[in-house]
C-alpha cells in the first residue's frame, strides 16, 4: 500500500535555502523614502524661514513702526 502524502516536507527540501528576495526592490523603496524625506525636510525648512520672516514683520507692524520693509545691504 502507498502511504498518503503528508504535508511535512522532506529533510532534503529543508536543506535547500529559501529563494532570496530581489535586492533591487528593497533599495528602490529605501531610495524613494530617502527622497521623500529630503523633500519634506526642504519644504519644512522653507516654511519655517518664511513664517519667521512673516512673524518678524508682524511684530514690527504691531509695535507701531511704519518702516518695517526689509532693507537689502548695498554691495
Amino acid at each position: 500500500m502507498n502511504e498518503p502524502a503528508s504535508n511535512k516536507p522532506d529533510p532534503a527540501e529543508k536543506a535547500s535555502a529559501p529563494p532570496k528576495p530581489q535586492s533591487g526592490d528593497s533599495r528602490r523603496g529605501a531610495i524613494a523614502g530617502l527622497i521623500i524625506a529630503a523633500v519634506i525636510l526642504g519644504i519644512g525648512l522653507w516654511l519655517a524661514r518664511d513664517l519667521t520672516a512673516a512673524s518678524k514683520m508682524q511684530d514690527c507692524v504691531m509695535s507701531g513702526r511704519s518702516n518695517c520693509n526689509v532693507i537689502e545691504p548695498a554691495r
